[in-house]
């Protein structure tokens, strides 16, 4: 079952579940739904402080990413928090080259770049194969 809030899907990470994987199906449920109001609802709940710098930091990024890209109108006043911020850089490439961390610094969206995330411009998108039709 997806996780159908943020705040879920840290509280499912932190109790073992694969980082990558519930973050994605989180961005599944979160597309799923139909209104913007309940998109919001899905950002609104702070998700707990994991002492996991990046991720913290993440989670702030994905929320103000997704409450702007999908103009929901405003973002919860939760990712502003220091906390959700890092100190040291993170570029999200692995092992990535000079060339490469140039281009993830001008790449990177505000709402990552300002939390010291370096990633590339579309950080959220998910592939999506053809629907078929249920018979």
């Amino acid at each position: 079952m997806r996780p159908n809030t943020l705040a879920e899907a840290v509280d499912r990470i932190c109790a073992g579940a694969p980082q990558d994987t519930t973050l994605a199906e989180f961005l599944d449920a979160f597309e799923l739904v139909g209104t913007g109001l309940a998109q919001y609802e899905a950002i609104a709940d702070e998700p707990v402080l994991t002492r996991n710098e990046r991720l913290d930091a993440l989670v702030g990024a994905i929320a103000e990413y997704l409450a702007k890209q999908r103009r929901l109108g405003r973002v919860p006043a939760w990712v502003c928090d220091p906390a959700r911020r890092l100190a040291e850089p993170w570029f999200t490439a692995s092992s990535p080259s000079d060339a490469m961390r140039e281009y993830l610094t001008f790449a990177s969206p505000a709402e990552f770049a300002s939390r010291n995330i370096f990633t590339e411009e579309r950080p959220l998108r998910r592939a999506r194969g053809p629907q078929t039709a249920k018979v």
